[in-house]
């Protein structure tokens, strides 16, 4: 009798669990719009030569940055304005894309809703194509754009992984904060 409870006791306990695991926590990304595939404008084009994402995002941004991506969000300090969410134009850096010394950079095209962006990439899935017109989804708790997925445009599906957002480099030079004294 104690056996059979305990048995039972263990699989009403692992139901529960398993529901648990159904269940889509408050902040999912239920709450965000999918893209209208309908009307998909998300394009992958091959280049000649494949292409990474740092020179793509130099030459469309105005954002004069060099070296590797992870370096980029730290090299703009003093040198661009940085954002918490994103403008057309700006560069969104996605920290540890794939591991802590690699990070992805991508070019704000255009701004769909405040949870939906488009951005213009290269090498998004390491095969060294451009992805213009891409959808990026805000799914952070917050609503901060610190998180986010990535629309894969080979499957016409959300990617799977979740990228943290280190921020938007907006192109133009930082403002300058030092202040010319006035004379008394």
């Amino acid at each position: 009798m104690v056996g059979s409870f305990v048995r039972l006791a263990a699989a009403a306990a692992f139901c529960a669990l398993l529901a648990g695991c159904s269940s889509a926590p408050d902040n999912s990304f239920a709450d965000v719009s999918r893209p209208d595939t309908s009307r998909d404008d998300a394009t992958m084009t091959m280049p000649d030569k494949p292409l990474s994402c740092v020179p793509f995002a130099r030459a469309h941004s105005g954002v004069n940055i060099r070296g590797d991506a992870y370096t980029w969000w730290e090299q703009a300090e003093g040198r661009y304005r940085k954002a918490a969410t994103p403008s057309t134009g700006a560069v969104m850096v996605l920290a540890g894309y794939s591991g802590p010394k690699r990070a992805h950079v991508a070019v704000v095209r255009r701004i769909v809703s405040a949870r939906e962006i488009r951005v213009d990439h290269a090498n998004w899935l390491n095969n060294g194509a451009i992805y213009l017109d891409d959808p990026v989804a805000d799914i952070s708790p917050g609503n901060d754009w610190s998180q986010v997925l990535v629309w894969n445009v080979q499957t016409h599906a959300w990617g799977v992984h979740v990228y943290d957002v280190q921020g938007f480099i907006l192109p133009g030079s930082a403002p300058h904060t030092d202040r010319v004294a006035s004379a008394d």
